[in-house]
């Protein structure tokens, strides 16, 4: 079994973003993502998952941006991120396509995770 990382992007993820919904809306949201998450950890399968705050800095050094080129620098935000075990890539994929992250217009970047030792 291999591991793998969902990396959730999103173009705003801040403290606003659920304003504008009912706090039934928001409920429902946070179910959403409960069940998901819930049926992954029920097969096994869930290493971890956390959020991230929209706080953070690009560090450089000597002038240079340290980034996952060779890509543009973008607007868009990491939001959280998932670690779990699958037997392939292919069922990596199949478990990130219940994300609710779709729901709102998000992507989820599906990356093997590497062993170094």
């Amino acid at each position: 079994m291999e591991k793998f990382m969902l990396i959730f992007h999103g173009q705003r993820m801040d403290e606003t973003m659920f304003q504008a919904l009912s706090p039934e809306d928001f409920q429902a949201e946070i179910e959403k993502w409960n069940t998901w998450i819930g049926g992954i950890a029920a097969q096994g399968k869930l290493v971890g998952t956390e959020g991230l705050l929209p706080e953070g800095k690009v560090l450089t050094g000597g002038g240079k941006v340290v980034t996952d080129g060779p890509y543009t620098e973008g607007k868009e935000i990491v939001g959280g991120y998932m670690v779990f075990n699958a037997d392939s890539f292919d069922e990596a994929i199949s478990l990130a396509q219940g994300c609710p992250m779709f729901d709102t217009g998000g992507k989820v970047e599906v990356r093997q995770i590497q062993k170094f030792m």
